[in-house]
C-alpha cells in the first residue's frame, strides 16, 4: 500500500505515492543498523569536540568575569541563533543525504575553532577577557558559530533513525542516542573544567580543534544507505509553511510543541544560572568533576530508555518525566548543601533522555518522513527560541534584584524557612519559583483534550514506508 494512503495526515497529490529513501535491495534490517550504530559513534565524537569548547568557554568567561550576566548572554545566544537556523537546517537535511549534511557541520565547526585560535594568537588573553571588550563577544560568537553549526548534524542524526531503524526498535535508537550524548557530556564536562583550570583556555582551544579535525576524519569512510532526495521537494530554503502543514495536519502536535516551548522557558533559567550555582559550591576543576560525575545520569537515562523503551504512549511518558523534573527544580537548592545539588543534578540528567527521546519517537512516527528534517528543525527554532528569552532576562534579574536582595536581611529573614542560608540563596528562590510554574503548566497538560488528541494520533499512526520501489537507473 502507498505511503500516501497510510500517513496519518491528508495525502499530497503533487507527491510521489512512494517513499523511496533507501536504494533497491536494502530494507531496514541488520545493515542499516550497523551504519546506524556507525553515525552514532560518529556522533560521540562530534559531541565531544563540540560541547568541550563550549563548556571550557562558560567556565572561562565567568571565572574572569564573575559575571552572571555574561555567562548568560553567552548561553543565550547559544540558544537564539539555534532557534533562528532550526527551520533552515531542517530544509537542508530535507534536500541533501544525511553524510552530506553532517560533513558540512563538522567542517564548519573545524574552521570556527581555527579562527577562535587565530583570535587568541592574534589579542591574548588579557584583551580577550575583559568583557566590556569587542574582543571578548566577538570571541565568544566565533565559538558560537561553531556549535550553532553542530545542531545541524543533531537534526540529521534524528532522521537518520528514522530512515535506519525498523519501527518498533526506534523508541530504544533515541535512547542509545541519549545515552551517547550523556557520554560526551560527561567527557567534555570533566576534561573542560580540568583543562581550564590547568591548562588555560589556549590549550583548551588547541586541544578542541585537534578533536573536531578528529571527528572529521573519522566521519569520512562512513556510509549511510541513501538515495538523493527531491530538492524540490523541499520548498524554498526556509520552508516554514511546509514544517508548519505537516504538523497541523496532526492532531495535537501543534499543543505538544507549543508544551515544549514553554518548558524551554522554564528550563532557560537553568541554563543561565546553574553554572554559577555550581561555581559558588565548587572550584572550576571540581566543578567539571562533579559534572562528569552527574553526567552519568545521562548515560543511565538513556541506557534505561535504550533497554525498556518508553511504553505503549510516549506522549504519557513525556509529560510524567517533565512532571519529574518540575518537582527535582523545586527541591535541588532548597538547602545550600554540595550533596544535595550534585544529587538533584544526576536525577535531572537521568530523567532528560526519556523526555527527549519521547518527543522523538512521537515525530519519527507521526510526520512523513520526507518532511521529518523541516518538522524537526522547526520544533527545535519554536522551542528553543523561549530559553534565550529567559535566559537574557533572567540574568540582569538575578544579578540586579534577586541576588541583592536575597544577600539582605530582609530577604534572608523571609526565605530562611524554606531555603535556608548560604551566599547562592537568590539563584535558589530563581530554581524554586521556575520548578512550581512548570509543576502546574504539566497537570494541566495530563487533562487537556490535546493530550489525548496526540495520543490518540501516535496509537493510530503506521509505519513509515522508505524501502525504494523497483530499479534506480
Amino acid at each position: 500500500m502507498p505511503l500516501d494512503d497510510l500517513d496519518p495526515i491528508p495525502a499530497d497529490p503533487a507527491a510521489p505515492q512512494v517513499e523511496a529513501h533507501l536504494p533497491p535491495g536494502v530494507t531496514r534490517g541488520a545493515e542499516t543498523l550497523r551504519a546506524f550504530r556507525r553515525v552514532l559513534a560518529n556522533t560521540l565524537v562530534a559531541n565531544v569536540t563540540s560541547s568541550f569548547l563550549w563548556f571550557a568557554l562558560t567556565f572561562w568567561a565567568y571565572l574572569e568575569t564573575r559575571s552572571v550576566m555574561a555567562t548568560a548572554i553567552i548561553g543565550g545566544g547559544f540558544m537564539l541563533f539555534t532557534a533562528v537556523f532550526g527551520t533552515y537546517f531542517g530544509t537542508l537535511v530535507d534536500r541533501h543525504r544525511k553524510k552530506q549534511v553532517m560533513v558540512a557541520s563538522s567542517t564548519v565547526t573545524l574552521v570556527t575553532y581555527v579562527l577562535s585560535g587565530g583570535l587568541w594568537l592574534l589579542l591574548g588573553e588579557d584583551r580577550l577577557a575583559d568583557w566590556g571588550s569587542p574582543w571578548f563577544w566577538l570571541f565568544a560568537a566565533v565559538i558560537l558559530v561553531g556549535g550553532v553549526v553542530e545542531s545541524l548534524r543533531n537534526i540529521a542524526l534524528s532522521t537518520t533513525v528514522t530512515l535506519l531503524v525498523p519501527e518498533d526498535g526506534r523508541d530504544r535508537a533515541n535512547g542509545l542516542v541519549g545515552t551517547v550524548q550523556g557520554i560526551a557530556f560527561m567527557i567534555t564536562s570533566v576534561f573542560s573544567g580540568l583543562s581550564v583550570g590547568l591548562l588555560g583556555m589556549g590549550w583548551t582551544l588547541a586541544i578542541a580543534i585537534a578533536l573536531t579535525g578528529a571527528s572529521l576524519l573519522h566521519l569520512a569512510p562512513i556510509a549511510i544507505p541513501e538515495l538523493d532526495p527531491d530538492p524540490d521537494a523541499a520548498g524554498s530554503r526556509f520552508d516554514v509553511r511546509g514544517a508548519i502543514s505537516a504538523i497541523t495536519a496532526v492532531p495535537g502536535l501543534v499543543a505538544l510543541i507549543l508544551f515544549s516551548t514553554f518548558n524551554n522557558l522554564v528550563n532557560g533559567v537553568y541554563m543561565a544560572l546553574m553554572d554559577p550555582y555550581g561555581l559558588t559550591l565548587f572550584s572550576v576543576e571540581l566543578w567539571g568533576i562533579v559534572l562528569g560525575v552527574t553526567g552519568l545520569g545521562f548515560v543511565v537515562g538513556g541506557g534505561l530508555v535504550a533497554r525498556f523503551g518508553l511504553g505503549a504512549n510516549p506522549v504519557r511518558t513525556l509529560l510524567l518525566v517533565n512532571l519529574g523534573i518540575a518537582v527535582l527544580g523545586m527541591t535541588f537548592t532548597l538547602r545550600e548543601w554540595a550533596w544535595l545539588y550534585v544529587l538533584g543534578l544526576f536525577a535531572f540528567m537521568a530523567i532528560i533522555p526519556a523526555a527527549e527521546a519521547s518527543e522523538q519517537t512521537i515525530l519519527q512516527r507521526v510526520v512523513p518522513y520526507r518532511t521529518q528534517g523541516r518538522v524537526f528543525g522547526f520544533a527545535q527554532s519554536v522551542e528553543v527560541a523561549a530559553s534565550p528569552i529567559s535566559a537574557f532576562m533572567i540574568g540582569p534579574i538575578a544579578e540586579f534584584a534577586l541576588i541583592p536582595y536575597m544577600e539582605s536581611a530582609e530577604g534572608r529573614e523571609t526565605w530562611r524557612w524554606l531555603l535556608g542560608d548560604g551566599d547562592a540563596r537568590g539563584i535558589a528562590l530563581v530554581f524554586l519559583g521556575a520548578g512550581a510554574i512548570m509543576f502546574v503548566t504539566v497537570l494541566v497538560a495530563l487533562v487537556s483534550a490535546p493530550y489525548r488528541r496526540l495520543s490518540e494520533a501516535y496509537a493510530a499512526a503506521p509505519p513509515q514506508q522508505l524501502e525504494a520501489a523497483g530499479t534506480v537507473d
